[in-house]
């Protein structure tokens, strides 16, 4: 009897959390995560925008148009290198009293040279494989749009970009870069909207887009085909273009590489105003790197539906 007694006691003393929850502890709740990310909206936002320029957000859609939405594991492997990035590394940079990658290793290793080369490499490595892409990309959009000269658009591009840089330095970069994601997500939204409507909703898409077959195809090829598995996050390990393990494992390597010690993102997060704005930079460009799934892949899936004819199969694709 006393030990039904002390259960029902310890019974009624207990309580579920969401019966104590009220609408004021939810507000209070909503109000803290808001004020979080508010605080690292300018780092945030950069933090996007430096990473989703026009050489991905054409890339994206033209890779979810080829071979479905696998191609999301390079925005969400994200999400976790930019918490790694608050929490781990940028703690470290900070100790450090550094302001570059450069010369962060001169100090852990000593040594004017291994400063240089790497300064040197990192330089050639952003003008080949990324100022060089969204500079054609950007000057592609704007002959599209405008019908201007590819090389005219290029040039002008250049110019503005090096312009303000020059003039408000890091500053005036993060704020232009708050601006553009902005604009590339209310527009990607817009967008997405518009093509959902277009096919008549997200339950259409998979059916639709399996039956999108461009007009004109390379003979004895087969990339003209939308893939069975047009819709599988994680695809098989050996038949799989994007493969699981490799979109796994090995993207996370190269995740950690770029979004925890690539300059260009790292310099971002430096320059906060304190660590906890850093942190809260990082929660939101990971929350926005959530969204290029269903505003740029999927949109660019159902242009395959609409533009059929568009699509082009090239051979060796």
């Amino acid at each position: 009897r006393e030990q039904r007694t002390m259960e029902g006691n310890s019974t009624a003393g207990s309580f579920t959390p969401l019966q104590q929850f009220s609408v004021a502890d939810l507000v209070v709740v909503v109000i803290y995560f808001s004020l979080n990310l508010a605080v690292g909206i300018w780092i945030g936002a950069s933090l996007f925008a430096s990473s989703e320029g026009s050489g991905l957000f054409i890339g994206l859609a033209g890779t979810g148009a080829a071979g479905g939405i696998a191609v999301t594991g390079f925005e969400w492997n994200a999400t976790y290198a930019l918490l790694a990035l608050a929490w781990v590394f940028v703690p470290v940079y900070v100790s450090s009293g550094i302001v570059t990658m450069p010369e962060y290793l001169q100090r852990r290793f000593g040594g004017e040279r291994i400063r240089l080369y790497l300064s040197g490499l990192s330089l050639l490595l952003s003008i080949f494989t990324k100022i060089s892409t969204d500079l054609y990309s950007g000057a592609l959009f704007v002959q599209v749009c405008l019908g201007w000269d590819l090389y005219l658009s290029t040039v002008l591009m250049l110019l503005v970009t090096g312009l303000y840089t020059i003039a408000g330095g890091l500053a005036a970069v993060i704020y232009t870069d708050a601006l553009q994601t902005f604009i590339m997500v209310l527009g990607a939204i817009v967008l997405a909207v518009r093509a959902f409507n277009a096919i008549g909703g997200y339950s259409n898409l998979e059916e639709a887009y399996l039956k999108a077959v461009p007009s004109k195809i390379v003979p004895n090829t087969t990339c003209h085909l939308p893939r069975a598995d047009a819709m599988h996050l994680f695809r098989d390990p050996i038949s799989g273009d994007l493969p699981w393990t490799g979109m796994t494992f090995g993207l996370s390597i190269m995740a950690t590489w770029y979004w925890c010690t690539d300059q260009v993102i790292v310099q971002r997060s430096l320059s906060a105003r304190s660590l906890s704005h850093a942190k809260a930079g990082s929660i939101l460009a990971s929350y926005l790197k959530m969204l290029p799934l269903f505003v740029i892949i999927m949109p660019g899936m159902i242009s395959r539906v609409l533009f059929p004819g568009k699509s082009k199969c090239l051979a060796g694709h």
